[in-house]
């Protein structure tokens, strides 16, 4: 069984805890920390389709990768992990680009997903080879044709995707128009100076 924990926040984003992963999704899923990323080849972004077998939005596409920082962990670090362990991809270029970006979202079988989600953009130089666990499929899509079809609801993507697709298209015609965001305009929570040295674990 997995023991992977998620930081907990409180409504001004400073941690208050942590939770295991495992049980933390439900239909009052606390407010906690993750991050989304955007991984491109160019102007393709890679979209994926989560496994299955996952508890929330199984067998949906969505944005390259996403996950939950571990207490005390960088927000890049995080992203470069995460891409590694679920999809064997190395990315470069990690960049901020929606600092402050947060959603919640309900499933039709009333599991919730509410998180702080800062958004980053990376590069890749190859295709993925993905973990059967967390993706059950992938492809290069040029980021065009993304924004055309998230926009117009042709395609069907998760409800964060789509706000998150909007909120970039929002910056610029493509990645290498959107400004890199500081550090600073990070939630508190998601700058690890910020996180106590030890945290109750529900």
């Amino acid at each position: 069984m997995s023991r992977e924990h998620v930081v907990l926040l409180d409504e001004a984003g400073d941690v208050v805890g942590t939770a295991l992963k495992a049980g933390v999704h439900h239909a009052r899923t606390p407010l906690h920390l993750a991050f989304s990323c955007y991984v491109f080849d160019g102007r393709r972004l890679l979209l994926t389709q989560r496994a299955a077998s996952k508890v929330t939005w199984p067998a949906v596409w969505t944005n390259t990768v996403c996950g939950h920082p571990a207490l005390g962990e960088h927000l890049e670090q995080a992203v470069a992990r995460r891409a590694e362990d679920e999809l064997g991809l190395a990315v470069r270029d990690v960049r901020l680009v929606l600092p402050a970006f947060r959603y919640r979202a309900v499933m039709d079988d009333g599991v919730v997903e509410n998180e702080m989600c800062p958004v980053f953009v990376a590069r890749a130089d190859a295709d993925p080879e993905p973990s059967p666990d967390e993706v059950d499929d992938w492809t290069w899509v040029d980021w065009d044709e993304v924004v055309a079809g998230v926009l117009s609801g042709e395609r069907d993507v998760s409800p964060w995707c789509v706000e998150q697709v909007t909120a970039l298209f929002a910056l610029g015609a493509g990645p290498s128009e959107w400004p890199t965001a500081s550090v600073d305009t990070l939630p508190p929570g998601a700058r690890p100076e910020n996180h106590p040295e030890v945290v109750a674990t529900p």
